[in-house]
């Protein structure tokens, strides 16, 4: 097992590849996130990926490398589970507020411990049903900028779930494996008013298929 420092210069690398310039600070945090994340994962399943090395390959740099799509400055993590891209995220982008919402006790859990413990300012943490979650709308707050979910349902499902969410700008970021092609077309059947584009993600190290769905209004 690589230690902090060997992880570190590991997640230095996939961050000069992404072209993130992460200052150092945030770097360790993430990687004392990861720490957490290994040292939980044993008596509460929170992922399947126990190798650090591949924590950061397939969770950490996987998360980060959706920033430049990231809109606005309210983000929903629908489905947040153990932090997946909220902490990533959260730590990278340390000017927007996140709310990471998750249904499972134990990972929600986890997530206030996390955020406590490393004094994440920014983010908030929900245990609930997505399509029963109702935010706070403020003076600030007229819904989510962006809406992010990973592993989380199909399109159709998710848009049905979060149609309460958004604002009028907001744009859906959907984390996919291979390019869900039958989800597509029931959006593009069912949803006349609504704009699917797909990006091919390029996650260093990571040699699997990584796709981006962002659901926008025509």
């Amino acid at each position: 097992m690589l230690n902090s420092n060997e992880l570190l210069l590991m997640l230095q690398n996939g961050c000069k590849k992404l072209q993130l310039n992460l200052a150092e600070g945030i770097q360790i945090k993430i990687i004392n996130y990861l720490l957490l994340l290994k040292k939980w994962n044993k008596t509460y399943n929170l992922t399947a990926i126990d190798d650090p090395k591949e924590i950061i390959t397939h969770h950490i740099l996987d998360s980060l490398a959706i920033i430049p799509y990231i809109n606005g400055t309210n983000i929903l993590d629908v489905g947040s589970g153990a932090g997946l891209p909220g902490i990533p995220l959260s730590l990278a982008l340390p000017q927007k507020k996140f709310v990471l919402l998750d249904s499972n006790i134990k990972k929600t859990r986890f997530l206030f411990y996390v955020a406590t413990t490393m004094n994440i300012g920014n983010v908030e943490i929900v245990h609930q049903r997505v399509e029963n979650y109702q935010p706070k709308i403020s003076q600030n707050f007229n819904g989510f900028d962006t809406i992010v979910t990973r592993a989380f349902s199909s399109l159709q499902e998710t848009l049905e779930k979060t149609r309460h969410l958004p604002n009028k700008n907001c744009c859906l970021l959907a984390m996919k494996g291979k390019i869900p092609i039958e989800e597509i077309e029931k959006i593009n059947k069912n949803e006349m008013n609504r704009q699917v584009t797909v990006y091919n993600i390029n996650v260093p190290e990571l040699n699997e298929e990584r796709h981006l769905v962002v659901i926008t209004l025509k």
